[in-house]
């Protein structure tokens, strides 16, 4: 079976939102543009002071909130508009980078963030995009380990508990993890892969509803005795990629 590029999704807010995409332009060494370029600081963050990477930790998100992995996301590129939408919550369009704007979003998602929890207090944006690696990456995950994580635990799984950006159908299952340090092509760009992705509890909620359904992190750890799944890749050589292009090995 040809492998093939199933799912392309951002995060244009980390932990707050996703929108899948038809297609995309990748650059060597960014990661997915506009992909958590944008985070919602709690008020209990350490930020890097020079405005560098900071870790998750520092960021409100759904392993600690369970009810933002609910939220949908659709981003305006030309003016900076982001919409988010949440089925209990309605909807909301703010411009990234209005301090007025972003305030007024941050405190329509304060709700959505258990009580006696640190709570969102600003938006804030970093030299380099947000992501859990310190590094700009893209993540990379297989529909046919989804499936086989799934059929360990008698459910279907959205890929949207993962987070991820480019989905691949028509691999072995848990094929991506031989795939270390080596390089792959996805239509015309070429990606490495560098490293496993290990998981947290955002994973085991449905981000239909919000609510925890589904423990995956211990499903992972019975069955293949870690609590991976998919994979972090650095961009090598950019270009554009489309829903549908083939997944190859490169030579």
């Amino acid at each position: 079976m040809t492998a093939r590029l199933r799912i392309l999704c951002r995060h244009p807010l980390k932990g707050h939102g996703r929108e899948e995409l038809a297609s995309v332009r990748l650059s060597a060494g960014q990661a997915m543009p506009w992909d958590r370029v944008w985070a919602v600081a709690h008020d209990a963050a350490r930020l890097d002071p020079d405005g560098g990477w900071s870790r998750c930790l520092n960021f409100a998100r759904g392993a600690k909130a369970p009810e933002l992995m609910a939220l949908e996301s659709t981003l305006d590129e030309a003016t900076g508009d982001l919409t988010l939408r949440h089925p209990d919550r309605g909807a909301i369009t703010f411009r990234l980078g209005d301090a007025a704007q972003m305030a007024r979003a941050v405190d329509w998602l304060r709700p959505l963030n258990p009580a006696g929890r640190a709570q969102p207090a600003q938006i804030v944006t970093a030299s380099q995009p947000l992501t859990d690696s310190a590094w700009p990456s893209v993540s990379l995950l297989s529909l046919d380990t989804l499936d086989d994580l799934g059929a360990r635990m008698g459910m279907t799984l959205s890929p949207h508990r993962f987070r991820g950006n480019l989905w691949v159908r028509g691999w072995q299952p848990w094929q991506e993890f031989d795939m270390i340090g080596q390089d792959i092509a996805v239509g015309p760009v070429r990606l490495r892969i560098r490293e496993r992705i290990t998981r947290c509890k955002a994973t085991t909620v449905d981000p239909a509803t919000g609510l925890v359904q589904g423990d995956t992190l211990a499903a992972l750890q019975a069955g293949w005795d870690h609590q991976d799944f998919g994979v972090y890749a650095e961009v090598i050589t950019g270009g554009p990629i489309a829903l549908g292009d083939e997944v190859r090995p490169c030579n």
